[in-house]
């Protein structure tokens, strides 16, 4: 999980979120103060995980109709990121988000 959680920080801090750490939810929580905190983590969460690609205009792709998700997260990352659903017991939407998440961390820098 401490590669999850240094995936996820960096991807936070891409695009521009202000979290903090839960270790019993093994995910972050934003708008705390004032705001009610919400859980946030993108490789868990199909939404979270739509929303940080919207956000850092994240392309995705499918190459050949694969069960292969593909994201870049800078132009200079040639091939990209590439997960394989085989890698994640074969759901293409688990390897989708961590793509995802993955091209988000490469933003931060």
């Amino acid at each position: 999980m401490a590669k999850d959680r240094k995936l996820l920080e960096a991807a936070a801090k891409a695009a521009g979120y202000e979290c903090a750490w839960s270790d019993s939810r093994q995910g972050f929580f934003f708008g705390l103060g004032s705001y009610t905190p919400q859980y946030w983590n993108p490789l868990s969460n199909d939404g979270d995980a739509l929303r940080l690609a919207v956000a850092l205009k994240i392309p995705l792709q499918f190459p050949d109709w694969q069960d292969i998700a593909r994201t870049w997260g800078r132009e200079d990352d040639g091939d990209g990121f590439i997960e394989p659903a085989l890698q994640h017991n074969g759901d293409l939407a688990v390897a989708t988000r961590r793509a995802i998440v993955r091209a988000a961390a490469a933003m931060a820098g």
